[in-house]
């Protein structure tokens, strides 16, 4: 597929994945449909083993493009725009390999779901994350938002259109940083070396892990979490961690 909207480099196993629709980086349906390729390339391509994503200029997403909009009275298109939307989102959280979200400016509507999506978050001190859509007559991602927030102030958020700001977002732990823009990216390309250091084995299975438990029950959540460990033993990866470990030494993993 040829890309527009969505860029994606890969360095040393790391996937750089920019959106860069300008101005403000607003979703329509071909920036869905190239963001869902884009990470089920990255789950398919063993040279990515983490991904970092990020919006060019200084605004992460600004959600839907309002523009877009206007021919969804065709027969069957509103529900083809819901499903677009929602896989762009899915394609980001079902990825094999983790998903690092850097917010070099403000995630909104949409773009929270796109933020809410990822593993691992980060933010510049101009990011932030809110729901403006009370106040153009639609509904947000409230539910994405559900991840990220307790319930007062998410229902501030989807009421009145708070924006929550980056360091408010640290405060919170909604992120595991807040540093200047021009950090951003160095900020999260250091976790996401640490990621791509471990066993890819070890790493896709703590993914898919993270995803099913999210809505289990203690007893089922465990259990499926001691049935992963019980594949991965039999893994070469984790033949090799043990012994580098015996070792002393720095575990070579083949993946």
């Amino acid at each position: 597929m040829d890309l527009e909207l969505i860029r994606l480099e890969v360095t040393d196993h790391v996937a750089l994945v920019t959106m860069d629709a300008p101005p403000v980086n607003a979703q329509n349906a071909q920036f869905n449909v190239e963001m869902a390729y884009v990470f089920d390339c990255i789950s398919d391509r063993d040279d990515c083993r983490v991904a970092i994503l990020t919006g060019a200029g200084k605004v992460f997403s600004a959600g839907a493009d309002m523009r877009a909009r206007g021919n969804l009275a065709d027969t069957g298109e509103k529900w083809q725009h819901n499903r677009r939307t929602r896989e762009s989102y899915h394609a980001i959280r079902e990825c094999t390999k983790p998903v690092i979200g850097a917010l070099n400016g403000p995630a909104l509507g949409a773009g929270l779901a796109v933020a809410a999506s990822c593993d691992i978050l980060v933010t510049a001190e101009e990011g932030s994350l809110g729901l403006p859509e009370v106040d153009v007559g639609l509904m947000g991602g409230g539910r994405h938002a559900q991840r990220l927030f307790q319930h007062s102030t998410l229902r501030r958020m989807a009421f009145t259109g708070y924006r929550v700001p980056g360091p408010e977002l640290f405060r919170l732990g909604v992120v595991e940083a807040c540093v200047p823009r021009d950090q951003l990216l160095a900020e999260a390309r250091k976790i996401a070396d640490s990621i791509a250091q471990k066993s890819p084995a070890a790493v896709r299975l703590a993914k898919h892990s993270m995803n099913t438990i999210e809505e289990m029950s203690l007893r089922d959540g465990y259990r499926f979490e001691q049935n992963m460990t019980v594949q991965l033993s039999s893994h070469p990866d984790s033949m090799e961690a043990m012994a580098a470990f015996r070792e002393k030494r720095k575990p070579d993993f083949g993946g």
